[in-house]
């Protein structure tokens, strides 16, 4: 099984690449945000997951460990391909994704490509015990990580505020600054303001 390649973009199609290792192309399936950022004869490597199939062996390429491991657990739920699966990616990093998941976030999970509510609710049932906590962070510096007990006055806020177009980074700055104690109306008047919607 092929865990890892790294050399020169030899093609690039529309859904995948060729790599050149060592004269050998490989054709390797990434997500159209990834595919978008590759140059001709670029030096590059990715983390593999090969999948296997009755009349194929694809390989699918992701730029880092955190990539490769949404993906390995997204084709894991029911109704959700590899197809699928690299739409996420192109549309929300790792760590949105995660922090999504762990918020119940219908509405942003909703949002990707592919993913109806019911795919959305499967995904939390599915997914909430499985992604790593780390990923949630949002840099080194920070300390905000939805938790499975967070109270639901922060869950409801944050799918509000996302309803009203603030992305989860805005958000997720903002709950930094929120005291555990607020209730739903609380936060999000607090985060508005945070926000500069109402000065």
């Amino acid at each position: 099984m092929i865990g890892y390649l790294s050399g020169k973009v030899k093609f690039i199609f529309e859904d995948n690449l060729i790599l050149d290792v060592n004269g050998v192309g490989y054709k390797i399936y990434i997500d159209n945000r990834t595919l978008e950022n590759l140059k001709i004869n670029q030096e590059k490597e990715f983390f593999i997951y090969t999948a296997f199939r009755d009349d194929a062996i694809n390989l699918y390429g992701f730029k880092d460990q955190s990539d490769y491991e949404l993906f390995s657990n997204l084709i894991t739920v029911s109704g959700i391909g590899a197809k699928t699966a690299l739409n996420v990616l192109a549309k929300m990093s790792s760590k949105d994704f995660a922090r999504a998941i762990y918020q119940k976030n219908i509405t942003a999970l909703t949002n990707l490509p592919g993913i109806g509510k019911k795919s959305a609710q499967r995904l939390i049932l599915e997914l909430k015990d499985k992604l790593e906590i780390d990923t949630l962070a949002e840099d080194e510096n920070s300390d905000w990580q939805p938790q499975k007990n967070k109270s639901n006055s922060f869950e409801d806020a944050a799918e509000a505020l996302t309803a009203l177009g603030y992305n989860n980074s805005e958000i997720a700055e903002v709950f930094q600054k929120a005291k555990s104690s607020m209730t739903t109306e609380e936060l999000i008047k607090f985060a508005l303001k945070e926000l500069n919607r109402f000065a």
